[in-house]
């Protein structure tokens, strides 16, 4: 890794998934938390190569009995350091990086990315769920089978006009629909009792006068609400509502897009991944 560091950046970028400055900004930051005194059996492993070996498997999927040969540590050793950096990672940027605006001016900023690109006013945010495939040995996995012969949870999220997370939910088993997660979740209950901080009051819609609120687009599997709004499902639609359709459509696709460059990058989304579900 220090070889490659230094000789082909481009390939430890690729490699890690982030340029080495910003390796070092991680590793430095997680370093509390993953330092561990040395025992009289082995030494401890050091915070930066913890790191390496989380990001690697994070953003090839490889799995943990192929890293072993090449990193020249034990399987189960990398399975208990990838679930410690993550948890360390979470902890130490989770308030940073992953948060909803706090204020009106914030919620209307990303009201108005979405309005400016995608052509459809008052959106404070796309949902949608995506299944993760996993594997267990425990008996309640059956809680979580699916048709299609996996064990899933499903993430469930809402997007910026960035492709920026600004909420998630892992809590939801691949049994459930979307929607099931959605109405379960923290997110529903704040915008039904009206309990999100800084968000909007109704306001009219471009070019009119009466007060629309504002709202979250999700596809037809969603319940319509004031603040959810989904597409027509009727067979015939007038012309007005294909282009409601087909704008709502727009505006929704980007955190289909957003999972889609989170799977792309880091790439253990796309496999099944080998850990116990915590309880």
């Amino acid at each position: 890794m220090v070889e490659l560091r230094t000789e082909d950046t481009c390939a430890f970028q690729n490699f890690m998934r982030m340029p080495p400055a910003m390796f070092d900004e991680v590793v430095q930051r997680l370093t509390p938390r993953l330092t561990k005194a040395n025992t009289n059996f082995r030494p401890s492993l050091e915070p930066g190569l913890k790191v390496a070996l989380t990001l690697c498997h994070l953003a090839s999927g490889t799995t943990y009995r192929s890293m072993q040969y090449g990193w020249r540590v034990p399987h189960n050793t990398i399975s208990i350091v990838v679930r410690e950096v993550v948890q360390a990672i979470i902890e130490e940027y989770k308030e940073e990086l992953l948060q909803c605006p706090s204020t009106e001016e914030g919620w209307k900023k990303v009201t108005e990315q979405l309005y400016q690109r995608w052509n459809f006013p008052h959106t404070v945010g796309a949902i949608d769920g995506k299944h993760v495939a996993w594997q267990s040995a425990s008996q309640l996995t059956v809680l979580l089978s699916q048709l299609q012969g996996f064990f899933s949870i499903i993430l469930f999220a809402m997007v910026d006009a960035d492709y920026k997370f600004m909420y998630i939910d892992a809590s939801g088993n691949g049994s459930s629909s979307d929607a099931q997660v959605y109405n379960a979740s923290d997110l529903k209950g704040g915008l039904e009792r009206n309990l999100i901080v800084g968000f909007p009051d109704p306001e009219p819609l471009p070019n009119d006068t009466q007060d629309v609120p504002y709202f979250i687009v999700g596809d037809d599997t969603f319940s319509l609400t004031t603040y959810l709004m989904k597409p027509y499902t009727s067979k015939y639609l007038t012309r007005e509502e294909r282009i409601f359709n087909y704008r709502l459509s727009r505006a929704r696709r980007v955190v289909e897009n957003a999972f889609g460059i989170l799977a792309n990058r880091f790439q253990v989304l796309l496999t099944t991944m080998l850990h116990r579900q915590r309880p």
